[in-house]
Formats: structure tokens, C-alpha cells, sequence
């Protein structure tokens, strides 16, 4: 394949371990974005950053804990970062589609680099502001694109294992950040007047942007975006290094190849309009329903960030603070949180797959908002038993919410950590998938930004209450997603046209439109099944479809029989 460099890794590896290589290079991506979350946390409780440099609050001279004296500040600093986000999702998805996918990557490493280079040289806040916007630009556009270069590469069958993968190492990224400033807080005399303890943790995420902008360049295109280019020959050659040409996996690339061209066509003959705003109210999408599938992605990100994680991550000294941990004794017990919340996301590596999107946000709201509430009440108990003189009784009680703050975070990172990452990467169609995967991060930018906008303000007017509203939000996912999420375990990026052709809002319509669809048009999607072939045993060969599906896009006619009516639904040109 001499249009493919020779230094490119999909020369010498091929199936598993191409995959593995794609994955730890999309790592590298990850790794930051959960390193630069975490970040925040640990300079937040600086005191040459809050009180010498940015002078949004002074520490107190008795427990040396941080006071704020403008929260406003102190939140908007944080909260203007998942505006750069917001917008940099928006041209990184735009990029993705037009100019590929490593490109783009690589883009978005370099404004990465640029932005943390402002941060960690910041003078006062108003510098700071506008280096955090332009460093959220720059992970906006990574965000946008790299989950989908990883699903696109990714077998159906393991997609959510891999992307869940790549999210330990999200979280790994926030382990290391929070425990290299638990570390430098000790430079000096440990009082934390250094800019050194602040300045050279954001400096360190250079690193890993560095490599990533470097390395993206020796790794294989999607084949699916290559398809859409109409660069038809790297990609076969590209998909029959990822799924194997020889032995049982004979037919396996050819059958995803023809997949993908097929319903590649069929988007360009029923969607004509692939503009952000066209996509968000749907328009001229036809029976794709792309204004569906962009509110469904922007409304379950948001919620990953109301149903609790935003304010642990981020205040989680300040949370560990109104349990009545001292303040020396909440940064140690915040980092031993977040290992654990790593090891945690390694129970969805094995569960994802298993049983499905659907049911881990179940599971993982029900075991969310349950120590949300208990944490409340126990905190409230703890607070009073202080008030009251008692404070072995007090102790006991911010002991029993620390736990009930553990189990939180395990819990979302063995459940909602992954999934609305993951699900916008696998719904959208092929013509717009950058562009509707940064819809999702549009709507993790919302959340991100309101959160941490208003969580300073709302935990010093509500204090322990604050949680009532993040078991609130938990229950309020489970009937949202058992009423409108498919289920997209299992299936192929390609049948996800068929899931969403549905004109009804509600999951069971889709589902059950889907059957019909899948029942009465077998050739459209060909490796839909593990272990299903389309290779004649006799021959060798693929089998020939009934029809070119391709070409005949009002092929896809169903009839429902209902008790009063029949509803006709069909893809048509135009």
C-alpha cells in the first residue's frame, strides 16, 4: 500500500495488537483530559495561586485552609476552561469530518500545548481566564475526535472494552495530577507561597501533548472516514490489517468494507444538510433523526457532571472539609479517592460488553444516589454531634461520609464514567460522526461549566445539602434512560441508522422498529452478528446481495400493524 507511509504502525502490527497500539496512543489523549481535570483541585488550595496571584480568597490563619472571598472568581476560572471546550468541540468535530482524523488530533494537541504554556505562566486571573479558554480549546477538539477514531477502528463487539480502557487511563490522569501537587506542596518550606507548587504540575501536561501531537502522525486513518473520502483502497487494506485476512477471519474485513460503503451511500442519499444547526433541530436529515440523537447525547453528558462528579472531583477537599476532616488529613484522603476511582473504572472494562450501556447507568445510578443522600444526613449528623460537644460521635460520622463519598466515585467510574463518552462515538452516521460526537462534548461542556460555575456559590449557601441534589439528579436518569437510549451494545456502527429510523421519540418504538428493518433488509448491514459470515462456505466468496441497498435507499420500507393503523416509514432521496 504505497499511498500509507511505510513508517506508519499498521505495516507491522495487525488485528489485536493494532487496536492495542491505536488504543495507547488515544490514551495519550485521554490521560491528558483526565489530567487537566484533576488539576484545578489540588492549585485551588494553593495559597500563592488563590491569594498571591489571582486574589480570589486568603488563607485562614488558624487551620490554613483556603477562605474565598469571591467564589465568583474562583468558579469562573474553572468554568471558562468548558467554554473553550464547548467551542473547540465544535471545530474539532468540524475539522474531524473535513480533514480526517489524525489531523485533527494532532491540531488539537498543539492548542493543548499553547494553552497549559499560558497557564503555567500566568501573572493574575485575567491572563489566566483567557489561557484556560484557549487550553479548553484545544482538549474540546481532542475530545471531540478522539473517541471517535477509536470506535471507528474498534471491533463492535469489544468497542465499549476498549474506549473503557482508555478511560482508567482518564482517571489515572487525575491520580497523577492530584499526588504530583500533593508532592510539590511539600517544595520549600511546605507553606505553599511558591509559584513553583502551582506552575509546574499545569506545566507537566506539555509532556504527554508532546507526544501525542508527535506520534498520531505514525498510526492508521479511519478506515471509515477514508471510505467517506472516497480513499476506498487504504481503507480496505486498513481494515484487513485490523480485522485479519486469513484463516476464520477470511471475509470479515471485506464484509465490514462493503457494510461501510453501503451505508455511506445511503447517508449521502438521505441527508443533505450537515451543518451544527441542521443537526441540532434535525433538518433535511430525514429518517436518520440526527436532531434526536444530538439532544441525546448533549442531555446524558450533562448529566454525568449534575449527578455528583463535577463537585467531587473538583471540591473534593472542600467536600471532605464540611464532613469534618481537617484540612491537612482531606488532601491525603482525596487522592487515596481517586485510586480508587481508578481501579474502578476496571470493573467496566469487563461489565460494558456484557450487559450493556443501558444497564450500567442503571446500576450506577441507583448505587450513585444512594450515598449521595446518606452522605448528606451523615455529614448533617456529624456537624451536630460537633455543635454538641461530642466529637468522638462527630468523628464517626465524617468517617461514615467519607465512605459514602468512596462508594460514589467507584461506582461512576465503574458505570457513568464511560458511557456518555461512548455512546455518542457509536449513534451518529458516518457522514456527521465528528460533528455528533462533539454534540456530546457540547453537552459535558454545559454541565462541566455550569457546575463548576455554581457549585462554589451552592456549597456555601446549601454546605452538606448540596448532595440531596445530586441524588436527586441520580434518580432522575434512570426513567430518562430506560424511555429514550437504545441500546447500541453489540451492534455495529452501521445499524445505528436502522436503531434511530424510528419517527418516535420512545426506546420500545425504536427497538421494534429496528427488527422489522433489520428482518426485511438482511443486506444492508452484512456483520451485524459475532460470527456471522457473509463468505459462502462452497465457494470462498461473498456472498451477492439480493439488491444494491446502496443505491436503493427507499428500500428501507416498513409496515407496522397496529390495532387502528399502519404506519408506512421509508428512507428516501432528497
Amino acid at each position: 500500500m504505497d499511498s500509507i507511509p511505510r513508517s506508519n504502525v499498521v505495516h507491522k502490527y495487525q488485528k489485536r495488537s493494532l487496536l492495542i497500539a491505536i488504543n495507547c496512543i488515544a490514551s495519550l489523549s485521554i490521560f491528558f483530559f483526565g489530567y487537566d481535570q484533576g488539576l484545578m483541585s489540588g492549585v485551588n488550595n494553593t495559597v500563592d495561586y488563590y491569594q498571591t496571584t489571582m486574589g480570589f480568597g486568603h488563607q485562614d490563619p488558624v487551620t490554613g485552609a483556603p477562605v474565598i472571598d469571591n467564589t465568583l472568581l474562583q468558579g469562573g476560572i474553572i468554568a471558562i476552561y468548558y467554554l473553550g471546550t464547548l467551542l473547540g468541540a465544535l471545530a474539532g468535530g468540524s475539522l474531524g469530518d473535513r480533514y480526517g482524523r489524525i489531523r485533527t488530533i494532532s491540531i488539537g494537541a498543539c492548542w493543548g500545548v499553547f494553552g497549559a504554556c499560558l497557564q503555567c505562566s500566568a501573572q493574575n486571573h485575567n491572563w489566566m481566564i483567557m489561557a484556560r479558554l484557549i487550553n479548553g480549546f484545544g482538549t474540546g477538539i481532542l475530545n471531540a475526535i478522539v473517541p471517535v477514531w477509536a470506535t471507528e477502528t474498534a471491533e463492535h463487539t469489544s468497542r465499549g472494552q476498549f474506549v473503557t480502557i482508555e478511560f482508567t487511563l482518564n482517571i489515572f490522569g487525575v491520580v497523577v495530577a492530584y499526588w504530583l501537587e500533593f508532592g510539590c506542596a511539600y517544595y520549600g518550606d511546605g507553606s505553599g507561597n511558591y509559584g513553583f507548587v502551582w506552575r509546574f504540575p499545569i506545566a507537566f501536561q506539555i509532556l504527554p501533548l508532546l507526544a501525542l501531537a508527535i506520534s498520531v502522525w505514525f498510526f492508521p486513518e479511519s478506515p471509515r472516514y477514508l471510505v467517506k473520502v472516497g480513499r476506498n483502497e487504504e481503507a480496505r487494506y486498513i481494515l484487513g490489517r485490523l480485522r485479519g485476512e486469513t484463516g476464520e477471519d477470511a471475509g470479515r474485513a471485506e464484509a465490514e468494507f462493503q457494510d461501510i460503503k453501503n451505508i455511506a451511500e445511503l447517508e449521502r442519499a438521505t441527508s443533505k444538510n450537515h451543518s451544527y444547526i441542521s443537526m441540532l433541530f434535525g433538518i433535511g436529515s430525514g429518517k436518520l433523526h440526527t436532531g434526536r440523537r444530538v439532544q441525546l447525547v448533549i442531555w446524558l453528558q450533562i448529566m454525568q457532571e449534575w449527578i455528583g462528579i463535577a463537585g467531587v472531583t473538583i471540591y473534593a477537599p472542600t467536600i471532605f472539609r464540611i464532613a469534618g476532616i481537617s484540612n491537612a488529613n482531606s488532601k491525603w484522603i482525596s487522592g487515596l479517592n481517586y485510586i480508587t476511582y481508578t481501579f474502578a473504572t476496571l470493573i467496566c472494562v469487563f461489565t460494558l460488553d456484557r450487559i450493556g450501556r443501558r444497564w450500567t447507568l442503571y446500576w450506577g445510578s441507583v448505587m450513585q444516589g444512594i450515598p449521595m443522600i446518606l452522605a448528606a444526613a451523615l455529614t448533617k449528623l456529624g456537624k451536630n454531634a460537633t455543635a454538641a460537644g461530642d466529637p468522638q460521635t462527630a468523628a464517626g460520622y465524617g468517617i461514615g461520609a467519607v465512605a459514602m463519598i468512596f462508594i460514589f466515585t467507584a461506582t461512576f467510574g465503574a458505570t457513568w464514567l464511560t458511557v456518555p463518552w461512548l455512546y455518542p462515538a457509536e449513534i451518529f452516521p458516518l457522514e456527521v460522526r465528528a460533528k455528533g460526537n462533539a454534540w456530546g462534548v457540547v453537552g459535558w461542556s454545559i454541565g462541566n461549566g455550569w457546575c463548576t460555575l455554581l457549585l462554589p456559590i451552592i456549597f456555601v449557601a446549601l454546605e452538606e445539602n448540596t448532595y440531596y441534589i445530586f441524588g436527586a439528579c441520580n434518580a432522575i436518569t434512570i426513567p430518562m434512560v430506560w424511555a429514550l437510549y437504545p441500546e447500541s451494545n453489540q451492534r455495529t456502527l452501521e445499524e445505528m441508522n436502522l436503531l434511530f429510523a424510528s419517527d418516535s421519540i420512545w426506546n420500545w418504538d425504536a427497538e421494534r422498529n429496528f427488527a422489522i428493518l433489520k428482518e426485511q433488509n438482511p443486506d444492508l448491514v452484512q456483520a451485524a452478528q459475532r460470527g456471522h459470515s457473509v463468505i459462502d462456505p462452497e465457494t470462498g466468496m461473498v456472498r451477492p446481495p439480493h439488491r444494491n441497498m446502496s443505491h436503493d435507499a427507499s428500500a428501507l420500507t416498513v409496515h407496522h400493524d397496529d390495532a387502528d393503523s399502519t404506519e408506512k416509514q421509508h428512507f428516501k432521496h432528497g
